[in-house]
C-alpha cells in the first residue's frame, strides 16, 4: 500500500519506520517550517511541504497534484492538530473508508464536540456549556457553582484556558472572544487528580491500555510555569481498572476504530468520581511515547503503524508486553543546550535533546523508584535549570 503522511510538527518517525520495514510505500507531507528536521527520508519514497495546513484549498490541490502520478491508498494525520486537516482530504476524495471523515473526527478535536458525544454515550463528564447563545450562558452561570473554565475548542495541551471565578469575569472573556466564543466552550472546574490513557484500538476495540498519571494537573503546570511530570500509574490499583473501563467506553463510543489515542481524565477530590476531560486520535506527546515503551515493550508509533496497515481486517496482534514503569520530566531551560552529565541513574533511558529544554525518560521495576528518580529530578531542575514564559493562548511549534 502507499501511505501519505501529514505532520504539521516533527514527529513519528518510528511511524514512517515501521511502514517502510513493512513494504509500503511512504509519502510525507509537511510544511516548510517543519521541512529542515531530522525526519526519517530512508523511510520515505518523497518529502513534500507546503507553505501552512490552513488553507485547505491549496492543500487539496497540492495533493491532488502529487495523486495524480502516485495511488494513495491511505491518508494519515501524524499530529493532533493535523486529524481534521486529514478527515477533510479523505473526504475530498472520497477515502472515508480508510479513517475518519470530516464529521467524526471532531469528536477528536472539537472539544464541544467531544463533550455533547460523551454525554450522548452515557460518559460522566464535567457540566458544560456552548458560548454561542447568551441566555444558554447565563443559565448555564445561575445553575453551576464557580469556578469555571473557558476552553478553545480545538487547542491542544492547556493552551488558551482561562479559569474564571465570577460572573462578571465570564462575561469579560466572552467579550474578549469577539468572533470567536462560538470556537470555545464553558465548563465547570473539577479539581482533582489528572489521568492520561494511551491506548492502542483495532476494530473498534481497545486492545491496550496504560493508565499514566500526571504529577500536577497540565493546567497548573502551563499556567504556573512549573515542571511537567507524568509516570506509569501502579497496576494493581482499584483506580486503573475504573479508568481503563471509562476510556473503553469513550473510545468505542467515538468510533474511532483504529489506531492510538491519548485521553485524559480527572477523578475529581470531591466525590472521588472519574470525569472524562478530553481526547484525540494520536500518539501522547511530551515522550509519552518513549515511557510507554519503556514500561510496557509497546511502541505506540510503531504500533499504530501496524494498525493501520491492518485496517479493516482481523490480522493485528499486539506484542508481548513488559511489566515495568516509567516516567517522564520535562521542563524549560534557562541554558541554550543544558549540561545533563551529572544526571548519571541507569535508569535514565531517554534524554530530551531540543534547545532549552531538559528532559528525561527512567524505567524501573518498581514504581517507587520512578517516584524517587523524578522527584529527586524535579528538585534539581527547578535550582538548577528551570526557565518559565507566559502562558500562551495558542500553541507554538
Amino acid at each position: 500500500m502507499t501511505f501519505l503522511c501529514l505532520a504539521s510538527y516533527f514527529k513519528g518517525n518510528r511511524f514512517l519506520e515501521r511502514l517502510k520495514a513493512e513494504g509500503h510505500t511512504v509519502y510525507l507531507l509537511t510544511v516548510e517550517s517543519a521541512l529542515h528536521e531530522n525526519w526519517a527520508r530512508a523511510a520515505c519514497a518523497d518529502v513534500f511541504a507546503v507553505h501552512n495546513f490552513h488553507d485547505r484549498r491549496g492543500l487539496i490541490n497540492a495533493v491532488a497534484y502529487l495523486m495524480r502520478s502516485r495511488k494513495i491508498d491511505r491518508i494519515v494525520a501524524l499530529d493532533d492538530f493535523d486529524v481534521e486537516v486529514g478527515a477533510h482530504l479523505r473526504e475530498h476524495f472520497r477515502m472515508t473508508d480508510t479513517g475518519p471523515g470530516d464529521s467524526q473526527a471532531r469528536y477528536f478535536r472539537d472539544k464541544l464536540a467531544m463533550r455533547v458525544k460523551a454525554r450522548e454515550v452515557g460518559v460522566r463528564i464535567p457540566d458544560f456549556c456552548s458560548l454561542v447563545n447568551d441566555d444558554d450562558l447565563r443559565a448555564f452561570l445561575a445553575r453551576v457553582a464557580g469556578p469555571w473554565l473557558i476552553k478553545p475548542r480545538s487547542e491542544a495541551s492547556a493552551a488558551g484556558i482561562r479559569k474564571l471565578h465570577t460572573p462578571d469575569e465570564v462575561w469579560k472573556r466572552v467579550d474578549e472572544l469577539g468572533d470567536e466564543r462560538s470556537c470555545a466552550l464553558i465548563e465547570q472546574m473539577v479539581p482533582g487528580d489528572l489521568y492520561h490513557v494511551d491506548s492502542l484500538t483495532a476494530n473498534g476495540r481497545v486492545v491496550f491500555a496504560e493508565v499514566n498519571a500526571y504529577w500536577r494537573p497540565l493546567l497548573d503546570v502551563y499556567q504556573g510555569g512549573g515542571i511537567y511530570a507524568t509516570r506509569t500509574y501502579p497496576r494493581d490499583r482499584p483506580e486503573v481498572a475504573v479508568l481503563r473501563a471509562c476510556n473503553a467506553q469513550v473510545l468505542e463510543g467515538f468510533g474511532l476504530g483504529w489506531g492510538a489515542s491519548h485521553t485524559e481524565f480527572m477523578r475529581a477530590h470531591a466525590d472521588g468520581q472519574v470525569y472524562f476531560i478530553e481526547t484525540s486520535a494520536r500518539v501522547g506527546g511530551a515522550n509519552t511515547a518513549e515511557m510507554v515503551e519503556h514500561a510496557t515493550g509497546v511502541n505506540l508509533w510503531s504500533e499504530w503503524a501496524e494498525l493501520e496497515i491492518c485496517r479493516g481486517t482481523s490480522d493485528y496482534a499486539l506484542p508481548p508486553l513488559e511489566q515495568r514503569f516509567g516516567g517522564v520530566v520535562t521542563s524549560l531551560a534557562r541554558q541554550e543546550r543544558p549540561d545533563t552529565s551529572g544526571f548519571t541513574d541507569p535508569e535514565i533511558v531517554y534524554r530530551l535533546d531540543m534547545k532549552h529544554h531538559i528532559g528525561f525518560v527512567v524505567a524501573a521495576d518498581t514504581p517507587q523508584r520512578v517516584e524517587e528518580l523524578l522527584t529527586r529530578y524535579m528538585d534539581r531542575i527547578a535550582r538548577d535549570f528551570h526557565a518559565a514564559l507566559p502562558p500562551q493562548d495558542k500553541v507554538g511549534s
